[in-house]
């Protein structure tokens, strides 16, 4: 039997999920890139798949010998990555989530499942000293001094199918409340998926 492969992990996403578009164009905001958003989103892709998430690992891996094996086109660093991330338009991604779910419910990959259903869970990432941009919320000692900044954010997710699918994120920054980030971010979907998706 063969096993995975980075080539065959994209044909899986490009035919098997219908992403061959999103593959092609993700949705890149930079205005000069001199790396391709393809081999970017690429490295991207294969470091979640490895868990090699953090950007040390990543530049690592795609600096190494290993880069060829990944079918990875250019090595880049810690600053292409995060300049490309940073400047990526979420709508992009979106559809393309919603596209792959789709395309697994046709199918019917989800049969067996006697429930779906969509839940929603409030997280936080991103530490740091000083506040970096207008959604860095304070998080605080117990007599209310400020130790540092971190952003909030909250997650829906589809569940019981076999495994928990991230479906979109919503963020909220200072003055904003988990409660309004998770009903603005139910209004997506409903749109999106259709209001008996999960039904």
């Amino acid at each position: 039997m063969k096993g995975p492969t980075p080539r065959r992990l994209r044909q899986y996403l490009a035919k098997g999920l219908a992403l061959q578009s999103y593959l092609r164009s993700p949705g890149d905001g930079r205005s000069q890139g001199r790396i391709p958003s393809t081999a970017l989103l690429g490295a991207l892709l294969r470091g979640a798949l490895l868990r090699r998430v953090a950007c040390a690992a990543m530049a690592a891996l795609v600096c190494s010998r290993a880069r060829r094996a990944w079918e990875v086109s250019r090595s880049f660093g810690n600053d292409p990555r995060s300049y490309f991330t940073e400047r990526l338009d979420p709508a992009v991604p979106r559809q393309a989530v919603v596209t792959a779910v789709h395309q697994a419910k046709r199918p019917k990959a989800f049969h067996d499942c006697r429930f779906m259903g969509l839940a929603l869970e409030g997280s936080g990432a991103g530490r740091s000293r000083e506040k970096l941009c207008d959604r860095c919320r304070p998080y605080r000692h117990q007599q209310r001094e400020i130790l540092g900044y971190h952003h909030k954010l909250v997650m829906l997710s589809l569940l019981g199918t076999g495994l928990t699918l991230p479906l979109d994120v919503e963020p909220y920054g200072p003055g904003d409340s988990e409660y309004s980030a998770g009903r603005r971010l139910l209004r997506r979907p409903a749109r999106h998926l259709g209001r008996r998706f999960a039904a």
